[in-house]
């Protein structure tokens, strides 16, 4: 797929943050742990993580409620939100829910600030802040 200019696109692997603690607790066998690995879009417009309905179903989250969302177009919907899933990308993880719209997995700024990321445009690629270890401003 070639993608725009400017436009960032990152491996990840999001997983399934309810089967992860169920194999810690000996509930469920590592294998058995829902797992994507996807090319996601970074996008520093955004506020939240988003996964299509396709995506949320194959790691078994399941639709917590939902909230209003503001489209770049100024178009507002309720879209559903989804159960915690890990998000994985630059050798970091973190918990997140998601929002469930559109067709390709996105990554806003929610994640990129847990995970102490900037974005590179240029490069196309995210960086860490702080070098290998993560930094959390409160």
């Amino acid at each position: 797929m070639r993608s725009a200019m400017g436009e960032v696109r990152v491996k990840a692997k999001l997983t399934n943050a309810a089967d992860e603690a169920l194999v810690r607790r000996g509930a469920l066998r590592p294998e058995q742990v829902r797992t994507v690995e996807a090319d996601v879009l970074v996008d520093t417009g955004a506020m939240r993580t988003v996964l299509p309905a396709a995506v949320a179903s194959r790691l078994g989250l399941a639709i917590t409620g939902h909230l209003v969302t503001q489209y770049a177009d100024g178009r507002r919907e309720a879209v559903g939100l989804t159960e915690p899933l890990f998000v994985e990308l630059a050798e970091r993880k973190t918990v997140d829910d998601a929002l469930v719209l559109g067709d390709e997995v996105l990554i806003g700024q929610t994640v990129l600030e847990k995970l102490d990321l900037s974005v590179d445009c240029h490069g196309r690629r995210v960086i860490p802040n702080h070098g290998d270890q993560i930094v959390n401003r409160v």
